[in-house]
């Protein structure tokens, strides 16, 4: 199994090399694995916390997080992956376990409020988030929200 050195790092905190290396892997992912078309640099990632783990100097496990305001009323999470070759290691877990422990000690809450992707519903109850309403398409992705207190 894999042990990954995580990082959390504000935007301007990031190197060249590190937002190169986030924006290539979330291309990777959520663009031709999932062939979806969309506008992934969508101008939040300015006021997020970017959580990754590093694998030597792979970048194989990533989310952003905001505090309240900044992209849902709640703290939240997004952008949440693992590369391809990495899943099945529980480093999705890991990563999320990362990303709600920052949320508490960095923005002070507990509750926050995810768009998931719905085939990932299960994964995230295991994590305390609880679906909120219907199902919707975001960039033509069954999404839902999902809200955890």
């Amino acid at each position: 199994m894999a042990i990954l050195n995580w990082q959390t790092k504000r935007f301007n905190e990031l190197s060249v090399i590190e937002l190169y290396n986030l924006l290539s892997l979330r291309n990777e992912v959520f663009v031709v694995e999932q062939n979806c078309v969309y506008q992934d640099v969508d101008g939040k990632d300015l006021n997020a916390l970017h959580i990754f783990g590093m694998d030597d100097n792979i970048m194989v496990a990533y989310a952003r997080i905001f505090d309240a305001h900044d992209y849902f009323d709640q703290a939240s999470i997004g952008r949440v992956l693992v590369r391809e070759n990495y899943r099945n290691l529980d480093l999705g877990h890991k990563l999320m376990r990362h990303a709600i422990e920052h949320i508490a000690r960095e923005f002070q809450t507990s509750n926050i409020t995810i768009s998931a992707q719905a085939y990932l519903e299960q994964f995230y109850e295991q994590h305390g988030f609880k679906r909120v309403g219907a199902n919707y398409l975001e960039d033509d992705i069954p999404h839902l929200r999902m809200d955890r207190s």
